[in-house]
């Protein structure tokens, strides 16, 4: 990678633009990725034009690369050229003309409301289980990304306004709600908390989710808990931290939620990321429908789903 170039990049996304540290990491290994390819293919040396960039295009297609993936490296080589633009280190940019990849329109995936009773249903009374409950209800409750779970100090909480100030991506704050459950739960852990950090010796430690240690719980941390409590409560699909935010958006707007105050409240800068939530629940309105209507394609053939179905109807 034209390490110099590059560095000067990245430290004015993160001074700057106020960019979170994953983007930039990520930034960070698209660019290697793009100069390490271009070393191989092109000798490193050259004008890089459109030519180029669209046959790395091709390079990361027949490597079978997501498009999100895609789509992120272009973002990540778009901001570079046009970085050595403003700079005068470039006339033009080889990204010119370039544009992102039309998403798949697949839609995230997220649980039902009954699958999500059973995993926030955890059982027992030591400190991993009920911590694990009171980090579940808090992802369920705010829709928060797990980056700003972890992030989460015990001077950002209000417990008697039920309320978290998270800090969110590129530096920008806002408060989110924590209902009765969760709230419930958190009492219930925040004494474990105090004295799991008594015993570790690390009584100055601010973190509200702590590991077995003492520690900040990290991001991998809490993906492992919420994927092996997942497997645990028997839920046959691939579920993360962030499947618990798909499923907060998916199940507040199904309920009548208005879409820019989910938008709010998700921290998302474009309305039309949260839309994709809108067509979540059509989806769901037209399986509902398909079931139980008398000229519907499909009937419930067992009393337990139209048990389901009545569910549905009246949650």
């Amino acid at each position: 990678m034209k390490s110099d170039v590059a560095e000067l990049y990245l430290q004015y996304l993160t001074s700057v633009r106020n960019l979170s540290p994953a983007t930039v990491k990520a930034y960070r290994g698209d660019l290697h990725a793009f100069f390490g390819w271009l070393a191989v293919e092109h000798d490193g040396a050259g004008e890089i034009d459109l030519e180029i960039i669209r046959a790395y295009i091709g390079h990361l297609s027949r490597q079978n690369a997501a498009t999100a993936t895609i789509n992120r490296t272009l973002s990540a080589l778009k901001g570079y050229f046009s970085f050595q633009v403003r700079q005068g280190m470039a006339e033009v940019s080889p990204m010119d003309g370039i544009r992102g990849l039309k998403k798949s329109g697949e839609l995230p995936s997220f649980l039902f409301e009954d699958e999500m009773s059973r995993v926030l249903d955890v059982t027992g009374d030591d400190f991993a289980s009920v911590r694990d409950r009171a980090l579940f209800e808090v992802l369920y409750s705010t829709g928060c990304r797990v980056t700003e779970l972890v992030q989460i100090n015990m001077n950002d909480i209000d417990q008697s306004r039920g309320r978290i100030l998270v800090h969110g991506k590129g530096s920008k704050d806002r408060i989110v709600f924590i209902g009765k459950s969760a709230r419930e739960a958190l009492h219930a852990y925040l004494p474990m908390r105090n004295e799991r950090l008594r015993r570790s010796g690390l009584s100055d430690t601010q973190a509200l989710f702590l590991n077995q240690h003492g520690g900040r719980l990290t991001q991998r941390g809490a993906a492992g808990i919420v994927e092996q409590r997942v497997l645990d409560a028997d839920i046959a699909k691939h579920a993360s931290p962030h499947t618990f935010r798909h499923s907060f958006a998916t199940h507040v707007l199904d309920r009548g939620a208005d879409i820019r105050v989910v938008q709010e409240l998700l921290g998302h800068a474009s309305l039309s990321t949260t839309q994709v939530y809108t067509h979540l629940g059509l989806g769901r309105l037209k399986e509902i429908y398909a079931q139980a209507h008398p000229h519907g394609a499909v009937r419930p053939s067992t009393s337990k789903e139209k048990e389901k179905i009545e569910n549905e109807r009246h949650p």
